[in-house]
């Protein structure tokens, strides 16, 4: 269906910005700043709120830079595991690399890097001096004594306050992280530790966009967090502390409902007076819900989003990459709001192409695959593979001739390339598969062009397939799943592999 917006950036950046400065100016200017989720790159906030900027956390950022330092903290038992960020394909590591670098483009520095509950592990000792060898300040957080339940222990010298105290000059200190479990709330902590000692009366506060607290608790925006966290068994709750006291319904996800008691005692003992917050709620600055202005689109965005999220967690199960229960959760979020995977406008053209191409004996090797791509203005294009390309290729090519206006029919791709790059694979690399994955053939594409005006004008409209949906009948190859997600598609296939070979699948 034709590209609908149903969220404001502008209006919520101007709510966010409000509600930020508001908090600080609560705490004698000095608020810590815990950021949850993704602050650049939200793919999921855009796609379950049509019209959301993945970037606007980071406009929101650069709106305040006056007055931000930022501290970017990292788990050391990721980086040990090579832990992997999904929607980029590169370790956790590799993204804190990544954000330093995207911080300094949009002309924020960050004062410093912290490796939490640090071991001496070998990996994270790298990674240290890594950093420390292009000028980056780090500090090594070791796990906490005493947590969780020893609140004397935790606040105390022997606790937070072994942890070295890291000098900030703004009024805000944005303390953000790759993924879950980085270590930012024990930071916080640690730091309003180390301030009170030193007697200033600084806060914290929390920044997560999901769930958002003034929806529904059954709104789907809400429920999609929940598919979407499957993994970390997130359930979204209503927050009995704020019901009780404010009568107002809210909600929360259930660490922060249960970690809240425990965080409150640790608030009081650092601040020594009673807690400022009476509820998780009430600890977030988040203002999403405000930038909505179409519930309609977001419903029906967060719909196809569970959706999605049913089908990463059945191919990560067949991957050996997540456990059955998983993907039986998945499958129940997507079954409780009604949904099946045929409301995916991709999926039965997909499957359709296939099925085609099986009753032609097209294919490579008995494996018949078929993709389908929604273009923004609601057209259904599909591909198949063969023995010259995958099916990820021959969809972007029809995708690209359709926006182009070319025939279908044209060949964008002359033999003498095509033929050359089948000799390197299967005569110089003695791969025994030579059809051409989507990067090979966008190179190859790009490489016609020199010559082609046709190509040239299909490599053009490379660029208007960002945020269309894409289904595949298999799980794509490195080459087909880097290059879809160069082009920004929202991909999602069937847990079935490519091929026969285990290897090769």
């Amino acid at each position: 269906m034709p590209y609908k917006i149903g969220f404001d950036n502008e209006k919520y950046l101007m709510e966010q910005s409000s509600a930020i400065l508001e908090r600080v100016n609560k705490f004698n200017d000095k608020l810590y700043l815990e950021f949850g989720g993704k602050l650049l790159f939200d793919y999921h906030a855009s796609r379950v709120l049509p019209g959301f900027d993945p970037n606007v956390k980071m406009r929101l950022l650069q709106k305040l830079k006056d007055r931000i330092d930022v501290i970017l903290c990292i788990y050391a038992g990721d980086i040990e595991r090579k832990k992997i960020r999904a929607d980029f394909g590169i370790t956790y590591e590799s993204d804190s690399l990544k954000t330093i670098d995207d911080f300094s483009h949009w002309g924020i520095n960050i004062s410093a890097v912290v490796i939490t509950r640090y071991d001496n592990q070998p990996a994270a000792k790298t990674f240290k001096n890594i950093l420390e060898m292009r000028g980056i300040k780090v500090y090594t957080h070791k796990p906490t004594k005493g947590y969780p339940m020893d609140v004397d222990l935790i606040v105390s010298d022997n606790g937070y306050g072994e942890n070295d105290f890291i000098k900030t000059e703004k009024p805000i200190v944005v303390v953000t992280g790759p993924g879950p479990g980085s270590g930012k709330l024990a930071t916080c902590l640690s730091q309003l530790y180390h301030e009170y000692k030193n007697g200033n009366n600084a806060g914290y506060a929390k920044f997560e966009t999901f769930p958002i607290w003034n929806l529904p608790l059954t709104h789907k925006v809400n429920v999609a967090y929940e598919a979407a966290t499957v993994d970390l068994r997130d359930v979204n709750l209503l927050d009995h502390f704020h019901l009780e006291a404010y009568g107002v319904k809210a909600v929360n996800y259930n660490r922060d409902i249960e970690a809240f008691s425990l965080l409150k005692r640790i608030l009081e003992k650092i601040t020594g007076k009673e807690c400022f917050y009476k509820s998780p709620t009430d600890m977030g600055v988040n203002r999403a819900g405000y930038g909505i202005v179409d519930d309609a689109v977001v419903q029906e965005a967060a719909h196809q989003e569970i959706i999605r999220r049913y089908f990463r967690s059945a191919c990560e199960y067949v991957l050996g990459l997540a456990e059955k229960s998983t993907r039986d959760s998945a499958e129940l979020i997507m079954k409780n709001i009604g949904a099946s995977v045929e409301d995916r406008i991709v999926v039965e053209p997909a499957r359709k192409a296939a099925e085609s191409a099986k009753a032609k004996g097209k294919g490579n090797e008995g494996i018949y695959c078929g993709a389908a791509i929604e273009l923004k203005d609601g057209t259904i294009i599909t591909g198949v593979n063969s023995t010259l390309m995958h099916a990820a290729s021959s969809l972007v090519l029809n995708a690209t001739k359709y926006l182009a206006g070319l025939p279908d029919s044209l060949h964008l791709l002359p033999p003498n390339i095509t033929d050359s790059i089948t000799y390197l694979k299967k005569n110089i690399f003695n791969r025994r598969m030579a059809s051409l994955d989507l990067e090979e053939t966008m190179i190859a594409l790009s490489i016609s062009g020199i010559s082609n005006p046709a190509a040239q004008m299909a490599v053009e409209k490379l660029k208007e397939l960002a945020g269309c949906e894409v289904h595949i009948t298999h799980i794509p190859t490195p080459g087909d799943e880097a290059g879809l997600r160069k082009l920004g598609v929202n991909l999602t296939c069937d847990p079935e592999f490519s091929s026969k070979s285990l290897f090769l699948g």
